[in-house]
C-alpha cells in the first residue's frame, strides 16, 4: 500500500526569505499574508509568506527603479504598493501583478528616503536633504512642499484622521505638518543624535521617536515642542521602531538585536529576535499583531513570533535587578543578545540568553 503523503510541517513562524542583494525596506500587507521588499539594486519583490514549511513564494518582482529602493509601503486598501528610491522617483505598483501604474520621475531634487500613505489618494515622501512633499495621486501633483529640516527625513507617521503628519529627521528634530491646512506647524527642539523613527502610541496621546544614540524620546500629543520623557536603552542605537500594541514597540539596532520595549512605564521587556551582528534596516508588523518581520544587512528577511507581547503585564514598580543582566528571550528563536556569536547555533534549544544588553535604567 502507498504511504500516505507526509503532513506538511507547521512552524511557529515563516521561514527566512533570502535575497540576492540586501533589502533596505519591507512592508507587510494590511490584510493578507504578503510581504513587499525593496533592495539596494532598486528591485522590488512581492512574496506570500506562510507558516507551512516550504510554502513561502515569490509572486512577482519589479526592476523599474534605477538605484537603491529605500522604502516600500502598501496603500491603505492594500491594492497598491508605493516605492521610493535613491533615483528620486516615486512608483505606484499594482499588488496583484506588479504593474507600474504611476511613475513620478523627478519627484524631489534629492534622493528619496521614505514614503507614507496618508489616505486613499494622498501620500507623503521625505528626502535626503530634509524636504517633505505630500502628493495627491488624482492630480499627480504635490499639494504640500516644505523644507524645514536641515538633514534627511528618516521616517514619518500620521494621525488617525490623516490630518497631522509627523517627520523624524537626521537633524535631531521632529517636524509637525498640518495636511488638511497644507502647512508647516512646528519643529521640536533638537534631541541628541539623528531621529530615526516616529510612532504614535497610547491611542494617539503619545509620540515616540527613536534616536541613533539609543534613546527613545516621548512627546505628548499637542506638546510637540519639548519631550515629556526620555528612555535610554542599553543599545548602541535605535535605527527603526514599530508599534506592536498601544504601549509596546519593537526596536531594531546596529547590534542586530530586536528589542521589545514597553513605554510608560519604560522597560526593556527582552529580545524578540536577532540578525546576529547585522544592523537591522526595517521592521514590519503583520495584521493581527502576531508576527514581526525584519530585514538586515545579511540579505534575509526573518519572521518573529510576537504573540505573547500583547498579554505582558508591566509592573509600575521596578524589581531590584542587577544592572546589565541578560536580555530576556521572548520567543524560542530569540537567543539572548546578538553579541553572542553562537546564538544561531543554539536557536533550536531554549538557550540561556547571554551578554549584557537589558537594563531598567531610564
Amino acid at each position: 500500500p502507498q504511504e500516505p503523503p507526509a503532513e506538511p510541517r507547521l512552524r511557529d513562524t515563516p521561514e527566512d526569505i533570502c535575497f540576492e542583494a540586501a533589502a533596505n525596506a519591507i512592508a507587510l500587507h494590511p490584510a493578507r499574508a504578503l510581504l513587499a521588499a525593496g533592495d539596494v539594486d532598486g528591485d522590488v519583490y512581492l512574496y506570500c509568506y506562510s507558516c507551512v514549511q516550504g510554502d513561502n513564494r515569490q509572486l512577482w518582482s519589479s526592476g523599474h527603479h534605477l538605484k537603491s529602493c529605500r522604502d516600500v509601503a502598501f496603500s491603505r486598501d492594500g491594492q497598491r504598493l508605493l516605492t521610493v528610491s535613491k533615483d528620486k522617483a516615486i512608483h505606484v505598483l499594482t499588488v496583484e501583478d506588479g504593474r507600474l501604474e504611476t511613475r513620478i520621475a523627478k519627484a524631489h531634487s534629492s534622493a528619496l528616503n521614505c514614503v507614507l500613505p496618508v489616505d486613499q489618494h494622498l501620500l507623503a515622501t521625505g528626502d535626503d536633504s530634509g524636504e517633505l512633499k505630500v502628493w495627491d495621486l488624482r492630480k499627480g501633483d504635490a499639494i504640500l512642499e516644505a523644507r524645514q529640516h536641515e538633514e534627511y527625513i528618516s521616517a514619518m507617521a500620521v494621525d488617525g484622521n490623516g490630518k497631522i503628519l509627523l517627520t523624524a529627521s537626521g537633524d535631531g528634530t521632529m517636524g509637525v505638518f498640518n495636511i488638511k491646512r497644507r502647512r508647516f506647524e512646528l519643529l521640536s527642539e533638537p534631541q541628541n543624535g539623528d531621529l530615526t523613527s516616529v510612532v504614535l502610541l497610547k491611542r494617539g496621546k503619545k509620540v515616540a521617536c527613536g534616536s541613533s544614540e539609543g534613546t527613545i524620546y516621548l512627546f505628548n500629543w499637542d506638546g510637540f515642542g519639548a519631550t515629556s520623557d526620555r528612555f535610554a536603552l542599553r543599545a548602541e542605537s535605535v535605527d527603526c521602531m514599530v508599534p506592536v500594541t498601544e504601549s509596546i514597540v519593537c526596536t531594531g539596532s546596529l547590534d542586530g538585536v530586536i528589542r521589545a520595549v514597553n513605554i510608560l512605564p519604560n522597560r526593556v521587556l527582552g529580545c524578540v529576535g536577532q540578525h546576529t551582528g547585522e544592523p537591522i534596516e526595517q521592521l514590519a508588523v503583520a495584521p493581527g499583531g502576531q508576527l514581526l518581520a525584519s530585514c538586515a544587512h545579511d540579505q534575509k528577511v526573518k519572521f518573529w513570533d510576537i504573540s505573547t507581547l500583547g498579554s505582558m503585564v508591566v509592573d509600575e514598580y521596578r524589581k531590584k535587578k542587577k544592572r546589565g543582566g541578560p536580555l530576556k528571550a521572548l520567543s524560542s528563536k530569540a537567543a539572548g543578545s546578538g553579541e553572542d556569536f553562537f546564538a544561531d547555533l543554539r536557536e533550536e534549544q531554549e538557550a540561556t540568553p547571554e551578554a549584557a544588553t537589558g537594563s531598567d535604567s531610564d
